[in-house]
């Protein structure tokens, strides 16, 4: 016990009142040495949150535990900012990162500091579990995708030493390395992966570890999904606009260079989606002229089917993805979700491409949190208030909404045309785009109108 270094645990927060008691529980009972640990609750809260983060933290304090709440007032910086302020008082040679809505289990340190006995390791990243995942179709397609983000992308980054991503939460950084790279900036919406790129870039390493797993809650509506989609796609773009050059200025490999290019421009498949979908519809009269109905379809299939296996990789064979299900059930329920998540996935094809669009361009935008309600004890009374975003935030999404009806309606012109004009190489694709686009439709303003 005496040769465990020392590690601060920041838990940045803002108005997450009902997670914020259960966080600072689960945080407090880690099994690590009390001299060894420091605990930091950055709360910026501008709500009733602050009370009730300061109650436990005097609570814990009784109970000889280290730990502290910081509170700032202008929350400049966002969250970037309130990580960088703890940054001026932690003590520990290690800083373990986990967002409000987190649970990780009591041991978690245990299992991830002897990964920096490697003098190159800046970061150990743990994979993200479910809490709510069984809740709705909602929480039900994120696992889904995320599963493959974490099982499939992340551990062929860490195996093959390409350049990952801290995933912003349920992860441990070396302080050294963060010092290193210039400390966590706020001039993107996903200061994690700015950090993570900048740390590489000067020779330390990201290790995944999918045998970790830190349960977390998925956002439970709509419009949460949305925020959130829309401060990873734009994020991610304002990043690329960032890193691009100094990763092709720098030493790391020609495909390591590739590899990074691919991974920071990722949320511009969107904009590809978008524009395939909207000139999928007059491609049923070019298609007809030019007779390749049933070529088109193959490759479409062959696309699909690759895409799939990647899903069926992550969602039914990983071994840490502990549903309860049999393989059966695993199986039966991943040729329900596959085709619904690709629908979806299209329907916000629109969404995202603004905010790629708006990151490219560099227009700034206030970081929006993801709320949490605690899916353990959620009542009626919970679900009534507290609802996501600000308002100017909200009538960006609300003003999206129509388009996303009306492109709705365009798809089922194009199935309605794929009919009549008897080709149906665009109808599955067709029917996709109008389920997908119709849902994001239909639940948005069904939200909008309860809230």
């Amino acid at each position: 016990m005496k040769d465990l270094p020392a590690v601060t645990v920041q838990l940045p927060i803002y108005n997450e009142k009902y997670v914020v008691g259960r966080l600072i529980d689960n945080i407090c009972s880690l099994a690590y040495p009390k001299d060894k640990l420091q605990i930091q609750v950055l709360d910026d809260s501008t709500d009733d949150t602050l009370e009730l983060s300061r109650e436990k933290v005097n609570y814990y304090k009784e109970k000889g535990i280290n730990v502290e709440l910081i509170h700032r007032k202008d929350r400049k910086g966002y969250k970037a900012g309130a990580l960088q302020n703890g940054m001026k008082g932690a003590t520990g040679e290690f800083i373990a990162i986990f967002d409000a809505d987190f649970l990780p289990s009591d041991d978690f340190l245990m299992r991830t500091l002897p990964c920096f006995r490697d003098p190159e390791i800046g970061v150990v990243q743990a994979r993200w579990e479910h809490l709510n995942q069984q809740d709705s179709l909602l929480t039900r397609i994120q696992a889904f995708q995320l599963n493959v983000h974490f099982t499939i992308e992340q551990s062929a980054r860490s195996l093959s030493d390409y350049l990952l991503q801290f995933n912003g939460t349920a992860g441990i950084w070396r302080k050294e390395a963060i010092i290193n790279a210039g400390g966590w900036h706020a001039d993107t919406l996903t200061e994690d992966l700015d950090l993570s790129y900048r740390a590489q870039l000067k020779g330390w390493r990201i290790l995944y570890r999918e045998d970790i797993g830190a349960p977390a809650e998925l956002p439970a509506e709509i419009y949460s999904y949305k925020t959130q989609q829309y401060r990873w796609m734009k994020g991610g773009a304002e990043t690329a606009r960032k890193l691009m050059l100094p990763v092709w200025k720098s030493n790391i490999s020609f495909w390591k260079k590739i590899h990074a290019t691919a991974h920071l421009t990722a949320s511009t498949v969107f904009l590809l989606i978008f524009s395939m979908a909207v000139l999928s519809v007059p491609m049923i009269w070019a298609i007809k002229q030019l007779e390749i109905n049933m070529g088109f379809y193959l490759v479409f299939v062959l696309g699909v089917l690759a895409i799939s296996w990647t899903f069926y990789q992550a969602n039914v064979l990983n071994p840490y993805n502990q549903s309860g299900l049999s393989v059966g059930q695993k199986i039966i329920r991943f040729l329900f979700l596959f085709p619904v998540f690709m629908a979806i996935s299209m329907g916000l094809s629109l969404h995202n491409s603004i905010a790629v669009i708006q990151g490219y361009r560099g227009k700034s935008s206030p970081f929006i949190r993801t709320p949490k309600l605690n899916v353990i004890d959620v009542t009626k009374e919970k679900q009534g208030v507290d609802k996501p975003g600000n308002k100017n935030q909200r009538n960006r999404i609300d003003k999206s909404i129509f388009l996303e009806g009306l492109m709705a309606l365009y798809f089922v012109f194009g199935i309605v045309a794929g009919i009549r004009l008897e080709n149906y190489s665009m109808l599955f694709l067709h029917i996709l785009l109008a389920f997908g686009f119709g849902s994001i439709f239909y639940f948005s303003l069904r939200e909008l109108k309860w809230r």
